[in-house]
């Protein structure tokens, strides 16, 4: 006898990263494993399935959906609900279908797959040495998409005709390129062009030999990429180096190097597991790496430094010319200074043509500029140091559901951050908001997510400091939205808090160079009771005179008088300390006189400034090319030392709060250095010092609050060092620790902790004053 099937019909709606990733084909190939019918289709927030079939196969189809989905998909929810079998007679891929405010997540562009690669390298396949290929596990994407759904007229790949054989690929469902939407071939897609600064064309047999080899000979290329261009040399040579660092006015701030393969980078730095898992990821960031010694990567790719930040090629273009070239390529974003990188082809000979010898150009546009992420190992665990290639505009998930908020960021290293439902969208990294031309990268790109993401926010949330350029923005949009005000190093904590998902109050640890204060002056040196409704200041560094203000921090120097003078006197500056010889005498007796009469001299607990005074006075760092050189030097100086041993200091209370004095310490180093401590010797006891600051208040402020848990936020903590000694000395001492991966720990992370704040916010104003945690 024949045994009756009962046929049964499931609807399931899939929400994530599920478009552009390959995702309808695996659910077609699924629905053909079990013997399924039915049809799947994109819409503007989801996709949609309709399977029927035997029961068991259905519920091994709605377990594999999730288990077996392609690498780049990322499922955030699945709703599945039982109807009327209809009758299908089998299973089929139909059409998009747009729908008025729904919105679907976006995928970030990837690193070429393993198959591409493989493709790309071998003599009988079609594409071999095509610099465009791609499927639907890799290549463009955020890059390219003009508007969802993320079908092929709405990128600009649209102007690119498929052929016969690409058309076939792309309607395949069997295929790995189907509804590639990218998908070219050399008979049909982009290609490239080596032109002269002057626009020109040069005439070559390849282009990508040609480009190799100009770099073999010592030229400066610029060549375009996925999110914009690359300022490219040989990593090898000095004078390479020094050209393109006198011709980008770069002196000192360290360059990225790509190299071909995780085994070429081991020949340069050390690898761990982790790190090299980092580096062959689909999101391919730059890694900061332990230098090895007896590299041939020249040392003025990073003065100074100990970590080299390193990159593998994440786009056919770069395989080819890195398999060519045979050398380690710096490849530094095509700017000048803290420009936007140059997108389009005209725009980057108008501004990098004093820069480039030669320009690799090709014709496909970009649409959303797109610099590389930055990242290290730290405790076993990825951290971003920059978020944007690769990560934006994947969101960050909230642990609430949130209103549809615009969060404008901090000036330096800036981000914005959107948030909608469980959503933040915290953009790619825009720049330090210092000029025009990036204000209107970050207008054009909030103009980008508004709509990619279907969002069009009442309420919008900007930092406390008045001349910050993102702030000057939302005030300047008052009459459309209301505003919020949010204190720099709150923001900070409920960053940390928000990747976390954490929502009870923590005692927040926010070390940064510079954030405006409730009370007018720079903070940067806090300790916080914080939740996303308020904050109140429990503790901070003793305040100085930051003599000249901008120009203190241009001059480390400067502060390292600022903490003599305040806190030793005026006898300290005459003790004879090495450096004050290097200081013009009428220079220095300006700025004594800055301290001594408060002239431009805004008071700061800043723990940034900290670093950058001693830094400077034990003699390493005076003045700098880029922010937090002294700092990052003085991490560097301590090397291999091995110290247990710290400096004195005081923890007093003032006016209700408590306050880290640092006169003791001060004396200390003084004396460190007049009877000649090695320099690494100092810096390791300075870092021990400053965890040490950070255990002893949480436990006062534990004490008094109850809370445990603790936040430590803002750029200090890239620092490797202090996070390890502050993390591990922290848990020791039985707390729970929290810091950054998701979003940076600097500035770059501060429209996250915004977006947050502005969520609690009742009505408009300054909401994350000194009021403590509602």
């Amino acid at each position: 006898m024949t045994k009756t099937v009962s046929v049964e019909l499931l609807r399931i709606s899939v929400q994530g990263v599920v478009q552009g990733v390959g995702f309808r084909p695996f659910v077609y190939q699924l629905a053909t494993k079990h013997g399924l019918k039915g049809w799947v289709f994109n819409t503007s927030g989801d996709v949609r399935i309709e399977v029927e079939g035997d029961r068991r196969h259905l519920e091994r189809f709605l377990s594999e959906l999730q288990t077996e989905a392609p690498p780049l998909a990322r499922i955030e929810s699945i709703a599945a609900e039982m109807a009327s079998p209809a009758g299908h007679s089998g299973f089929e891929i139909r059409h998009s279908l747009t729908e008025a405010d729904k919105y679907q997540l976006v995928c970030p562009d990837i690193a070429t797959c393993d198959a591409c690669s493989n493709e790309l390298f071998s003599p009988q396949d079609r594409r071999y040495g095509y610099p465009f290929t791609n499927c639907t596990n890799c290549g463009p994407r955020f890059t390219i998409i003009e508007d969802i759904p993320y079908d092929r007229p709405l990128t600009t790949m649209r102007s690119f005709k498929m052929c016969l054989d690409c058309q076939g690929e792309y309607d395949d469902p069997l295929d790995r390129r189907f509804h590639a939407q990218p998908n070219a071939c050399p008979e049909c897609g982009p290609s490239l062009e080596l032109l002269n600064p002057d626009g020109s064309k040069v005439v070559c047999d390849e282009v990508i030999a040609t480009a190799a080899q100009l770099l073999k000979e010592g030229g400066i290329l610029a060549v375009k990429g996925l999110g914009g261009f690359h300022l490219v040399c040989d990593g090898t040579s000095e004078a390479a180096v020094h050209r393109l660092r006198r011709r980008k006015n770069r002196p000192f701030k360290p360059l990225a190097v790509m190299m071909g393969t995780v085994d070429e980078v081991k020949e340069h730095c050390q690898v761990s597991a982790e790190e090299a898992k980092l580096l062959s990821s689909p999101e391919c960031p730059i890694v900061l790496l332990r230098w090895r010694d007896g590299s041939v990567v020249c040392a003025g790719v990073g003065p100074g430094l100990k970590y080299l930040g390193v990159m593998l090629p994440y786009t056919p273009l770069h395989h080819i010319l890195l398999k060519k070239a045979g050398l380690p390529l710096v490849m530094t974003s095509g700017n000048l200074s803290e420009e936007p990188i140059a997108k389009d082809n005209g725009e980057a000979l108008e501004r990098l043509g004093d820069i480039a010898d030669y320009f690799v150009v090709h014709d496909r546009e970009i649409y959303a500029r797109y610099d590389d992420s930055v990242a290290m190992v730290e405790g076993n665990k990825p951290r971003l140091v920059r978020r944007a290639r690769g990560y934006a505009p994947y969101p960050v998930l909230l642990p609430f559901t949130a209103k549809e908020v615009l969060a404008c960021g901090a000036e330096l290293k800036n981000t914005f951050c959107l948030t909608r439902d469980s959503h933040a969208f915290v953009s790619q990294h825009i720049g330090d908001m210092e000029n025009v031309e990036t204000l209107e990268h970050f207008e054009s790109t909030v103009e980008l997510y508004k709509k990619l993401f279907r969002l069009q926010p009442r309420t919008m949330a900007h930092d406390l400091h008045p001349e910050y350029l993102s702030t000057k923005y939302a005030k300047s949009l008052a009459g459309r939205y209301t505003l919020v005000g949010v204190q720099h190093h709150h923001a900070h904590i409920v960053a940390c808090m928000a990747e976390n998902g954490v929502r009870e109050p923590v005692i927040g640890v926010a070390f940064d160079g510079t954030g405006y204060g409730s009370d007018g002056a720079v903070w940067g040196g806090e300790f916080l009771l914080a939740d996303y409704r308020g904050f109140r200041r429990s503790g901070h560094l003793e305040y100085v005179p930051m003599p000249g203000g901008v120009a203190a921090i241009k001059r480390p120097y400067r502060m390292a008088l600022s903490y003599l003078y305040t806190l030793l006197g005026r006898d300290a500056v005459k003790m004879g300390l090495p450096w004050l010889t290097s200081i013009d005498p009428g220079e220095l007796e300006t700025v004594l006189r800055q301290i001594e009469r408060g002239v431009n001299s805004p008071q700061t607990s800043s723990c940034g400034r900290l670093f950058d005074g001693v830094s400077a006075l034990i003699g390493l760092r005076g003045r700098v090319d880029y922010e937090a050189q002294a700092a990052v030097e003085l991490e560097m100086a301590v090397g291999d030392e091995k110290c247990d041993a710290a400096y004195p200091f005081a923890i007093i209370e003032e006016g209700g709060t408590r306050v880290v004095k640092l006169g003791d310490l001060f004396e200390a180093i003084v004396g460190d250095v007049r009877n000649h401590v090695p320099l690494g010797h100092i810096s390791a006891k300075f870092h021990n010092t400053v965890s040490r600051i950070v255990v002893d208040m949480c436990r006062l402020v534990a004490e008094e609050s109850g809370v445990n848990r603790i936040a430590l936020s803002g750029g200090v903590f890239q620092n490797r060092l202090l996070l390890r000694l502050a993390t591990s000395r922290l848990e020791e001492a039985g707390f729970q620790v929290f810091n950054h991966s998701l979003v940076p720990a600097n500035d770059g992370g501060i429209s996250l902790g915004q977006a947050v704040i502005a969520n609690f916010a009742e009505g408009a104003g300054d909401v994350s004053s000194d009021t403590g945690p509602g």
